[in-house]
């Protein structure tokens, strides 16, 4: 099977495994350029422009409450929780609807989840590399993971979507092409998952959005057959 696949490793392992980057030793010109990203994926990863050295991404304001932790030791607080008052008195009560995190101490919120006024999350989003730009978005149902957009490249627009089923990636649709907008979605490779384990994936070689060629994880599938037909067969022994 082709191997230059989806890398569904790199998804899932999420932010903290990224390298860290320091904000005191950006140059200028790099800070323009890190800028003029953010102004693009404003638009496909939504607004990933609230946040600078010493704030944060979290909404605060009228009727909502913020905790800071410190929980890497070095007396400087890397996360953040925003709480929303909810009900009147005497039956007030708080709910989280947001937290962030930064993971590398360099004064950015590199994790920023949002909450349901139940407390469930809905939407994580994430910056892999430390350079200041949301690059991974995660969406969640009923409190587990449904889909993952990322922009693996870097260039402010996704081009991967990973989708889950009970917290299981069951397919994965990749633009390999570069031909995705903001606005439109143009996938030219599929991928679909049993068992955390890739058995299907079809490519677009002409770019019309249709399948051209499907590779197959045979072995897989005789893997499977195997172990059906060998509890089969011990399920007819232990009857006789």
């Amino acid at each position: 099977m082709n191997t230059r696949l989806i890398s569904l490793g790199l998804v899932v392992a999420g932010a903290s495994a990224c390298g860290s980057a320091s904000v005191s030793t950006r140059t200028e010109t790099a800070e323009a350029a890190a800028q003029a990203r953010a102004n693009v994926r404003a638009t496909s990863l939504g607004d990933t422009s609230g946040d600078v050295e010493g704030e944060g991404r979290c909404a605060t304001g009228p009727g909502r409450e913020s905790s800071e932790y410190d929980t890497s030791g070095d007396d400087i607080p890397d996360v953040r929780k925003v709480f929303k008052v909810m009900g009147t008195p005497p039956t007030i009560r708080l709910v989280m609807v947001c937290r962030e995190s930064d993971l590398n101490s360099d004064g950015r919120k590199d994790v920023v989840r949002y909450y349901n006024d139940e407390g469930r999350p809905m939407r994580e989003e994430a910056d892999r590399d430390f350079d200041g730009i949301m690059d991974q978005v995660t969406y969640y149902q009923d409190g587990l993971v449904v889909r993952k957009e990322v922009d693996t490249d870097r260039n402010g627009i996704v081009d991967l979507k990973v989708f889950y089923d009970a917290g299981k990636p069951v397919r994965a649709e990749a633009d390999l092409a570069g031909r995705s907008t903001a606005t439109e979605w143009k996938p030219n490779r599929w991928e679909y998952f049993e068992d955390n384990r890739m058995v299907r994936m079809g490519t677009d070689l002409d770019g019309d959005g249709r399948v051209d060629r499907w590779d197959r994880d045979t072995e897989f599938k005789e893997q499977q057959r195997a172990a059906q037909e060998a509890a089969a067969t011990s399920g007819e022994t232990s009857d006789e």
